[in-house]
Formats: structure tokens, C-alpha cells, sequence
């Protein structure tokens, strides 16, 4: 894994990869993608990110990720709570992240399309905001990235929807940093699947 200098901010990196599939009936983190799985495209591009410390929360299918998924570097943490909700595993996450850490960045398992660019871009059009989200041309998306201010905020959400209504409910002190194109898609039904390899070029 790609070692992050020690100059600057220390980063970890959250991929968030514990739901349950249910519009899918199966893991979406083992996906086929480009010859290997869906989770490891993204944990790939997280290994590029000169993390000081790259985390992965699994949960609904734990067994058979740990078992068909390159996990070299990454600390594992397992969400038992998972069905409640993505700030279940941002929760469980944040127990285990350095205490050193100053900014943590959250990616989605389930979308491949985003670039190590895009996590140097926000990472740096940042500046001292404690939340900083991606602004594409057709609007805000992931991935996020929290300052240390916000993990007391982070760790008491809860639900799936919470983090989305955390940056919400301080619009003014998020900073949007501007990423060319569309946001990248990611995967909740077989439909989606579909248009992230067409998106992609990919291959199943």
C-alpha cells in the first residue's frame, strides 16, 4: 500500500462496504469487475491514495469478502449493526482510526468509477472546513472528507441517510470542491450495475 508523507494532515480512508445487497440478492461488494470484484476496484484506488491509514467496514456477507477480496493493507472492521445504516459503520470505523488521524475521507465500495485524482483534489481544495464534499457538474457527491472537528458528529449519526443530512444541516461550513464531469455511479440494483460498466468500459 501506498504510504502517505509525512508532511501535511495525517488521512485515513473509510471505504464503506457493510450493506446488505437486498435490491441485489447478493453481495454487490463481489460483483465481477474488470476480471476481479467490484469492492476490490475500489480498495485499489484506495491503496493509491497515500493514506496514512485505509480502513474497510464490511458486514452483510463479511465471510465471503474476507474470502474473494484482496484486503493487503487494510484494517478490517465489521459493522454486526450494519442493517441501521451507513453511520453504523462510520461509528464502528471511528473507534479504530488512528487518534493521530486529522481528516478522514469516506469512499462507497460500490463505486468504482472514483480516482485517486478526486480524493488528491478534495483532499487539497479542502482547506481547514471540517466537511468538504466533491461538487461534480451535476451535483454534490462522494467521496467526503471530515476534519477531526466533525468526528464527535460523525460517530453519534445515526441512520442511512444521516451524513447526508449532517452536511445539510451546516451547508454554509461545507466545502465544495470542484470535480470535472458527473458523478461517478455506484451500485444498488442490477440496473445500476449495468450502467456503471458501460460508464466505465468495463467488464464483468
Amino acid at each position: 500500500m501506498a504510504m502517505a508523507s509525512t508532511e501535511g494532515p495525517r488521512t485515513a480512508g473509510l471505504v464503506l462496504a457493510a450493506g446488505s445487497s437486498r435490491r441485489l440478492g447478493r453481495p454487490k461488494q463481489l460483483l465481477p469487475y474488470r476480471g476481479r470484484t467490484l469492492l476490490d476496484q475500489v480498495l485499489d484506488t484506495a491503496r493509491t491514495c497515500a493514506f496514512h491509514q485505509l480502513l474497510c467496514a464490511l458486514g452483510g456477507g463479511a465471510g465471503d469478502v474476507r474470502e474473494q477480496v484482496d484486503l493487503t493493507g487494510v484494517e478490517v472492521v465489521e459493522n454486526l449493526n450494519y442493517g441501521s445504516g451507513c453511520s453504523s459503520s462510520i461509528a464502528v470505523a471511528l473507534a479504530a482510526v488512528d487518534p493521530r488521524t486529522d481528516v478522514l475521507v469516506l469512499l462507497l465500495g460500490d463505486q468504482p468509477g472514483v480516482r485517486a485524482a478526486t480524493v488528491a483534489t478534495l483532499l487539497a481544495g479542502r482547506g481547514d472546513s471540517a466537511f468538504a464534499v466533491c461538487r461534480y457538474a451535476d451535483g454534490r457527491g462522494h467521496p467526503f472528507a471530515f476534519g477531526r472537528a466533525a468526528f464527535g458528529e460523525l460517530a453519534a449519526l445515526h441512520g442511512d441517510k444521516a451524513v447526508w443530512k449532517l452536511l445539510d444541516g451546516d451547508a454554509a461550513g461545507v466545502a465544495e470542491v470542484p470535480i470535472a464531469g458527473p458523478a461517478p455511479l455506484d451500485v444498488d440494483t442490477w440496473e445500476d450495475y449495468a450502467a456503471v460498466l458501460a460508464a466505465e468500459g468495463a467488464t464483468a
